[in-house]
């Protein structure tokens, strides 16, 4: 009976203490993790906006719609030449490039052999002529031309000027090569404006031996035969000149004063004019006009002059 009571009072105790125990502390739930992808908005590569035409230019007045062709003849540093890649540059392309660009168009150089590029560009193989073209008379007539840039020219000799060269008449009874078709060969054989007085006659005249002149189909041929020893100088325009002599001071060195300075030509066809001396300038002439004067304008002109080195040869 005791044990009965006893085991009575332990079950009521406990029944107490559950009783009066504290709620348990509820356990909250695991939260929820939710991943926000942030996408980050990049804007798009801004297309350039090309300026507005400084002149319109008529399809039908283009060898190509929409392309500015322009014969020029590679390589001719710095004015027209190749980089590593293959890729034009030089003072007259960047000229190039900008009169397409403000004629809104696509500008593409044509690689020509100097001696034909007029029958080129009257062909129709091109637009224009930029390829550092002197302004002559023979020449003026069968183009028009617009005075972009003035260069004089420059004899070359091997380094340490082994033949004693320092002026055209020490050429008298030597050799000297140029590029076929350029001013120079017209000066050492006295053709197109220098017939009659070019220096093979100076020398005659004078009573020396003439000047062997070796004439070759590209510019950097010319510079091989002086290279090569064939002959006792490479005759060019002051601006290619200059430039072998910079590149390779261990080979080449300029030689006397400048000769015959003479501004160069943007060139174009002028219509059906049989002298194109006093022809105006076509649509296209007048365009190009338009678009190198506001290249002189806005200073574009001047800072491609600069970045070649060749500022002195500014026209204004």
């Amino acid at each position: 009976m005791k044990h009965t009571v006893l085991i009575v009072v332990l079950i009521v105790i406990a029944l107490v203490a559950i009783a009066c125990a504290p709620a348990p502390t509820p356990v909250p739930p695991a939260p929820v993790v939710q991943t926000v992808v942030v996408q980050q908005t990049v804007a798009p590569t801004a297309t350039p906006v090309p300026p507005t035409p400084v002149a319109k230019v008529a399809s039908d007045a283009l060898a190509q719609a929409g392309k500015l062709l322009v014969c020029t003849d590679f390589p001719y540093p710095p004015q027209e030449f190749f980089d590593d890649k293959g890729n034009p540059v030089g003072m007259d392309i960047e000229i190039g490039n900008q009169l397409g660009n403000r004629l809104g168009l696509q500008t593409q150089f044509v690689n020509s052999v100097f001696d034909t590029i007029i029958a080129a560009v009257k062909s129709g193989k091109c637009d224009i002529i930029i390829s550092a073209m002197n302004i002559t008379t023979d020449r003026n007539k069968q183009v028009s031309m617009i005075p972009y840039f003035q260069a004089g020219q420059s004899m070359v000799v091997q380094k340490g000027n082994p033949q004693k060269i320092s002026t055209p008449m020490d050429l008298c009874g030597k050799s000297a090569a140029a590029e076929s078709g350029t001013t120079e060969a017209d000066y050492l054989q006295g053709t197109g404006d220098y017939k009659g007085k070019g220096l093979v006659d100076q020398c005659k005249t004078a009573g020396k031996p003439t000047v062997t002149v070796v004439l070759t189909q590209k510019d950097t041929d010319s510079l091989q035969q002086l290279q090569a020893g064939k002959v006792a100088v490479y005759f060019a325009d002051t601006p290619p000149a200059a430039y072998y002599t910079v590149q390779q001071p261990d080979k080449f060195e300029l030689t006397g004063q400048i000769v015959e300075p003479a501004l160069e030509g943007i060139n174009m066809p002028c219509g059906d004019a049989t002298d194109c001396t006093k022809a105006p300038l076509t649509p296209l002439g007048q365009a190009i006009q338009a678009a190198f004067n506001s290249m002189k304008a806005d200073g574009t002109y001047g800072k491609i002059l600069a970045k070649w080195n060749l500022t002195a040869g500014a026209v204004k």
